[in-house]
């Protein structure tokens, strides 16, 4: 795994383009356009967060985000439409195992923008960054088994199904089955050139740029 790679988004100035989006650090800015999906019970109904309250515990969860960020602990981003600029989601790296070179990846996404291909190209990049920027091994994704939609974004990515843990998590006072898919290096490199996210390349996938505010 390279280390440099992982204090990149330390910079706001660090976003990831593609064709239809902008991946970048979350910020204070994002609270009203966060809220407006995060507060959806729909969003969270197969995640671990409950749906925010108020638009004041956005900005109290975002503050907190910057934080990380500042220290270089935190890698999920946000996912922003480039024909609005509005932040639709997120998407990134909930865990990262340094020591053994893996990784586990996620995302969330605004009803609004639900079957459109958007999850699919943001976590097309993120794999894309993971395997050629931060040289990962393995990146993995769970999935609460009802959540078949996830599954299938994930699929439609490469990522292979390997199993599920019955009653892995207690979420929400319920123990819910979670599903795992994951991608190894090999597999990954075997059907897509071997690129760097930092390249300027055509296609989906635009690469990774530093930008002025």
């Amino acid at each position: 795994m390279t280390d440099d790679y992982l204090h990149f988004f330390k910079s706001d100035n660090t976003v990831i383009l593609t064709e239809r989006l902008r991946i970048r650090r979350m910020s204070r800015r994002d609270r009203s356009d966060m809220y407006e999906y995060a507060r959806l019970p729909e969003v969270s109904e197969y995640l671990l967060w409950r749906p925010h309250a108020s638009e004041d515990s956005t900005k109290r969860y975002l503050d907190y985000v910057t934080s990380l960020y500042r220290s270089g602990d935190f890698f999920d981003f946000a996912i922003e439409y480039r024909q609005n600029g509005k932040m639709i989601g997120t998407c990134g790296f909930a865990a990262i195992d340094k020591n053994n070179d893996c990784a586990e990846v996620g995302y969330v996404l605004s009803p609004e923008y639900w079957g459109k291909g958007i999850a699919t190209e943001a976590l097309t990049a993120m794999l894309r960054f993971g395997f050629c920027d931060l040289g990962v091994n393995r990146i993995e994704a769970r999935y609460m088994t009802e959540n078949t939609a996830s599954r299938r974004v994930m699929e439609k990515c490469g990522m292979i199904y390997e199993g599920t843990y019955r009653k892995k998590l207690l979420v929400k006072g319920q123990f819910r089955d979670t599903g795992v898919c994951a991608l190894l290096s090999e597999d990954y490199f075997a059907v897509n050139e071997k690129k760097s996210a930092l390249a300027a390349t055509g296609g989906r996938f635009l690469g990774i740029i530093s930008v002025k505010r």
